[in-house]
C-alpha cells in the first residue's frame, strides 16, 4: 500500500571509455562491452518501483503476448468498483467486486490490498491476514500491509502471538510510517505517534492519527 504518488528511477547516462591515448592521438583499441547501469543516486536513496505499479502495464502485454479477451481491463474495472462500493460503505459489494477482479485476472490477487482492508472490516481476520501476507511477498517493503496483518492476526490470536507473526519489511522513506511500524512491532504510547507529527503536514497528521488510533483498536 503506497502512497497516492509515485516517482520512477531517474534516467542515468552510460559512459563509454576514451579512446585517447596521453598525448590526445586517437588509439586503436578493441571496442569494449558498455558498462552496467549505475543510478546517479547512491543505492540507500534510488527509490523502488512498487511491482503494483508495473501490473497493468505487464498485464496488457500478457493479454497481447496470449491473445487473452482483455481479462485484465476487465479486471482492473472490477478493482476500481470495489474501491467505489467501499467509499460507499458497501463493503461486502467491494469484496464481491475485488474476488471477481481475481477470477478475470488471477494476477491480480497479490496486488489487491484493497481487498484485505474490505475482508478487515467484514471481520474476516484470516482472510485479511492472508491477503496481507500475499502482498508484502510481493512488495517486501510495504510498511502499511505489514501494520494491517498485524492489525489483523492480533484479532485472531492476541496481540503478543501477532507480534512474533509481525512481517518485518524494508526501512519507509516516511518519516510518520517508520514510527508507526516501530509503534506495531516493539510497542509504545500512540499518543506520541499523533503528538510527534500533531503540526506536520495534513497527509503525515493524518497517516498518525489512523494509526495511533488502529493501535488502540488492536489492543481491544
Amino acid at each position: 500500500m503506497t502512497s497516492t504518488s509515485f516517482s520512477l528511477r531517474s534516467p542515468a547516462s552510460f559512459h563509454f571509455p576514451s579512446a585517447t591515448g596521453a598525448c590526445g592521438h586517437v588509439r586503436w583499441i578493441q571496442p569494449l562491452a558498455p558498462k552496467p547501469f549505475r543510478s546517479p543516486l547512491p543505492p540507500a536513496a534510488t527509490p523502488a518501483v512498487s511491482r503494483r505499479l508495473l501490473l497493468p502495464a505487464a498485464a496488457g502485454i500478457w493479454d497481447f503476448i496470449s491473445g487473452g479477451a482483455g481479462g485484465a481491463a476487465a479486471a482492473t474495472l472490477a478493482v476500481r468498483r470495489g474501491m467505489q462500493l467501499f467509499k460507499q460503505g458497501d463493503v461486502a459489494g467491494s469484496v464481491a467486486e475485488f474476488d471477481r477482479a481475481i477470477e478475470l485476472d488471477p494476477r491480480q490477487k497479490a496486488y489487491l490490498w484493497q481487498r484485505g482492508l474490505s475482508l478487515y472490516y467484514l471481520d474476516r481476520f484470516q482472510d485479511a491476514a492472508e491477503q496481507f501476507r500475499l502482498d508484502v511477498a510481493e512488495n517486501p517493503n510495504d510498511t502499511e500491509e505489514s501494520i494491517w496483518c498485524f492489525l489483523c492476526e492480533a484479532q485472531l490470536y492476541g496481540v503478543e502471538e501477532a507480534r512474533k507473526r509481525f512481517l518485518e519489511v524494508g526501512l519507509d522513506r516516511r518519516p510518520v510510517m517508520r514510527d508507526a511500524y516501530a509503534l506495531f512491532k516493539d510497542g509504545g504510547d500512540p499518543e506520541k505517534l499523533a503528538s510527534n507529527f500533531s503540526s506536520s503536514s495534513d497527509g503525515e497528521l493524518f497517516y498518525a492519527s489512523l494509526y495511533a488510533g488502529l493501535y488502540y483498536e488492536a489492543q481491544v
